[in-house]
């Protein structure tokens, strides 16, 4: 059975940083029930009840883990867990750890030596890409794949299908290779370029978006526009009505 779907808070952060429960109200009017968190170790109490009242789940959540010390570690497992989260993903790690074989691999043996701690919280670790991964190339394949390849099997993928393409790669056929580890999609849309504006509704853009739905139908799908040139509630609900024509 196909997933709800959800929707990257950060898309709407200037209406969120201006009404929370107001900004989850009109997510869940759109007829999103999921939304995937951001920024909500300062807030988690806050950020719960807000979801709780707009009828909305947070099944996944960013946090920069491998960043934090070890105090903001326990504060992000015990936000987490207060807002509800299921999946705890690390959006972003700094590119210049992308280059060799020898520090991408111990990227992914320090988020794999993490998974054990998330867990005793009763929480799944993840990982989300940008296009740096797939465009820094080692011994012929995405450092990407070779961070894939070394990660512990109870560390799960976010795969954002837009920054695969925008770093030379082909969405699909990275779905077709990693199968079930990818659990969440970030779906998103556009010209395929760097420049976040530039991105649009989900099938108004250059984007296989129906390949790429075909090719991971059991992950969790999640709408997001890391900017947008135009009204951003219209892109979200443009989104929500063409994925569920394409899911139907």
């Amino acid at each position: 059975m196909t997933q709800p779907l959800s929707v990257q808070l950060y898309t709407v952060r200037d209406a969120l940083s201006a009404d929370l429960p107001g900004t989850l109200q009109r997510i869940a009017s759109i007829g999103y029930t999921n939304v995937e968190a951001f920024g909500f170790v300062d807030r988690a109490e806050e950020l719960r009840d807000a979801l709780a009242a707009a009828g909305l789940q947070v099944p996944s959540g960013h946090a920069r883990l491998l960043d934090a010390g070890e105090q903001d570690l326990e504060r992000i497992f015990h936000a987490s867990v207060t807002v509800g989260l299921g999946t705890l993903i690390d959006p972003h790690i700094d590119e210049a750890r992308w280059t060799t074989r020898e520090d991408v691999e111990a990227i992914a043996r320090e988020l794999s030596a993490l998974a054990p701690r998330a867990a005793d919280h009763g929480l799944v670790l993840g990982y989300h890409n940008h296009a740096f991964e797939f465009s820094n190339r080692i011994d012929g394949v995405s450092a990407y794949e070779v961070f894939a390849d070394a990660l512990s099997d109870d560390v799960v993928l976010e795969l954002d299908t837009y920054w695969v393409t925008v770093g030379g790669d082909d969405p699909v056929a990275i779905l077709g290779k990693y199968g079930d580890k990818v659990q969440f999609l970030h779906v998103k849309d556009g010209d395929g370029s760097h420049d976040d504006k530039r991105q649009v509704a989900v099938g108004n853009g250059i984007m296989p978006i129906r390949d790429i739905v075909a090719a991971a139908p059991d992950a969790l799908h999640v709408v997001e526009l890391d900017d947008h040139d135009g009204d951003v509630f219209q892109a979200v609900a443009d989104s929500y009505v063409f994925l569920q024509g394409v899911r139907a």
